[in-house]
């Protein structure tokens, strides 16, 4: 390629990269999406999901209020996970449990006090079940209160020397123990997703609708030079939408972020190419813009909420789902970004998810140009 062919194909595509950037500013709905909606999107997602369980209402059931007994509630009364109402009737907490008033029953017995002095008390736990994985979280909970008690009891009443093996527990990467630190990296997977396919998923077929693509069939420009003008303006302001998230993620939700902010940038560069090939194939293969938006949504948006890992744990599906995941590009990019937030530069863990992402970006580019050559031919 002589050195004024490579000038003509540069004239090209910034010709192209100026339209479809006219096109954006005249087009408001680009610059929301782009946007407006990764950081409406960070922020309702951010606040409003979260797998923490607090101020969970549990009645407490005193049923002879002796000072032990009475030292054991306040346990749930001053915990911020409890939000404790203390009464002396098992009836009574029953209904508030049937009118779902309360999520669990505590209930000291009243041989509460003489059984404990024998070695031998029990404490009930009653948990309401219509959410088996919150019900499961608060009796954890309601048992590790418990359990934080009786270890307190037992540092007052025995010397060091007789007492117990103290056990001493730590959470790696997640000190808080705060669910944010894991949600928040699968949101900029969520976001990005969504605002990467959506900005692209609509750019040819609505030249199709509009009529406007003919008029292409007859300049000199490549289908190379079409894809990479159409895509760049969308592609750099998705990166704006990213840097807001990221922001979002450290100063609002105060997730750390423990790697290298290069090799943050590089692996979403990387997912975000992927998310706007995805929506400029699906573009470029349907001619409605109603129907490129419809499966943009079930190829891209749902499998990244739902296989990805963000919510639920991968290794807990069956094989044949868990199998469908290893093509979700979704997939890697939340194992990316889970890894460089809470533990860093871990390349045992990047390289290979970075290379099955780089692999994608290449198959896409293929594609797309195959199907895109394929209209404009």
């Amino acid at each position: 390629m002589t050195r004024d062919d490579l000038t003509a194909k540069l004239r090209r595509v910034l010709a192209l990269m100026r339209k479809e950037s006219f096109q954006i500013v005249r087009d408001p709905s680009s610059i929301a999406l782009g946007v407006v909606m990764p950081v409406v999107l960070i922020l309702l997602f951010g606040y409003g999901l979260s797998l923490d369980v607090k101020n969970v209402p549990v009645a407490v059931v005193i049923e002879n209020p002796a000072p032990l007994a009475t030292d054991a509630a306040a346990g749930f009364r001053l915990s911020p996970y409890f939000d404790a109402h203390i009464m002396t009737s098992m009836k009574e907490a029953e209904k508030l449990m049937l009118e779902r008033k309360v999520d669990g029953i505590v209930r000291l017995r009243s041989n509460f006090s003489r059984d404990l002095s024998l070695g031998d008390a029990q404490v009930q736990i009653l948990v309401h079940g219509a959410d088996a994985n919150r019900a499961r979280i608060i009796e954890a909970y309601a048992q590790g209160a418990m359990a934080q008690w009786a270890a307190r009891r037992q540092a007052q009443v025995e010397s060091v020397a007789g007492g117990p093996v103290g056990v001493v527990s730590r959470l790696w990467f997640n000190e808080a123990n705060d669910s944010h630190y894991f949600l928040v990296p699968g949101l900029i997977v969520l976001v990005i997703t969504l605002i990467g396919a959506f900005l692209t998923t609509m750019v040819v077929a609505r030249e199709w609708e509009r009529g406007t693509l003919e008029a292409l069939f007859v300049t000199p420009m490549r289908t190379d030079e079409f894809l990479l003008g159409k895509t760049l303006p969308y592609f750099l302001l998705g990166m704006i939408g990213l840097g807001l998230c990221f922001l979002a993620s450290r100063f609002m939700f105060g997730v750390p972020f423990r790697g290298s902010i290069w090799l943050f940038a590089g692996i979403s560069t990387l997912y975000l190419m992927i998310a706007l090939g995805i929506g400029l194939l699906i573009s470029s293969a349907v001619k409605s813009q109603f129907v490129a938006s419809q499966l943009t949504m079930v190829v891209t948006f749902l499998p990244a909420m739902m296989l990805s890992g963000f919510i639920f744990d991968l290794r807990s599906m069956p094989a044949a789902v868990r199998a469908i995941t290893y093509v979700l590009p979704a997939r890697y990019f939340v194992a990316l970004l889970q890894t460089v937030f809470l533990a860093g530069n871990v390349w045992s863990v990047v390289l290979p998810d970075t290379a099955i992402l780089g692999a994608m970006v290449i198959v896409l580019l293929v594609l797309s140009r195959r199907v895109t050559r394929k209209k404009l031919a």
